[in-house]
């Protein structure tokens, strides 16, 4: 478990909160774009509906489109994120859903209560010295049997991304890029059983290929 208050966790949340309504703007639904990972997402969905009806926590949950998406297939859900403005955007956009302020990295959620962890597109901001310690947190709060899908965007160069401006404000915002084999190492040593590794290139301009990693909780 990772403080809440650490310095990577404080810029992140600060730094979404300063952009929520342009990002909001821009990516109210960023799946519709995107119809392999709506693929996922719906693959996801059933490999979580076969279990039963324990919930789904969409980590990073944004503006909460892949949370509505989630629950327009009949998954029982509720969205996490670090920005209270970016949650506000998405209750105001989804009244009907729940969405949390909280961090992956240190969950207020009992053990082994959910069927499906989900994020997608932010594990990207987690440094890897705090990776192994969200991973832990998915499995601690995934029941036995409880699926985990990750989408990131791939790379093995060292340094990822500083942004300091984004939609013309200030922001100390800090990327991270992987590997799905160091994703899926690291998914391994918290406990996981490996389901799927994929990697799709750059659309449009997108300047980075997209990787997925589907993991499982072992029964006991």
């Amino acid at each position: 478990m990772t403080n809440p208050d650490a310095p990577f966790i404080e810029a992140t949340r600060t730094s979404y909160d300063t952009i929520a309504h342009d990002y909001t703007a821009r990516f109210a639904d960023h799946l519709a774009e995107l119809p392999l990972e709506r693929s996922l997402v719906t693959a996801f969905a059933e490999l979580v509906q076969e279990r039963g009806a324990a919930p789904v926590a969409d980590l990073g949950s944004g503006p909460g489109y892949v949370t509505a998406r989630l629950h327009a297939l009949g998954v029982p859900v509720f969205g996490v994120d670090l920005s209270p403005r970016m949650v506000a955007l998405a209750r105001e956009a989804h009244p009907a859903l729940r969405f949390h302020v909280g961090s992956m990295t240190s969950l207020d959620l009992p053990d082994g209560t959910l069927g499906g962890v989900l994020a997608l597109y932010s594990i990207i901001h987690i440094p890897d010295d705090h990776l192994p310690a969200a991973f832990a947190e998915f499995h601690r709060v995934l029941e036995p049997g409880g699926h985990v899908l990750l989408g990131f965007q791939w790379g093995d160069d060292e340094g990822g991304l500083h942004l300091s401006e984004r939609f013309g404000h200030e922001i100390s915002l800090d990327y991270h890029w992987r590997t799905p084999e160091t994703v899926a190492g690291l998914l391994t040593e918290a406990g996981f059983r490996l389901q799927a590794r994929l990697v799709r290139e750059p659309l449009d301009d997108e300047k980075r290929p997209r990787a997925f990693v589907l993991a499982r909780k072992p029964e006991r």
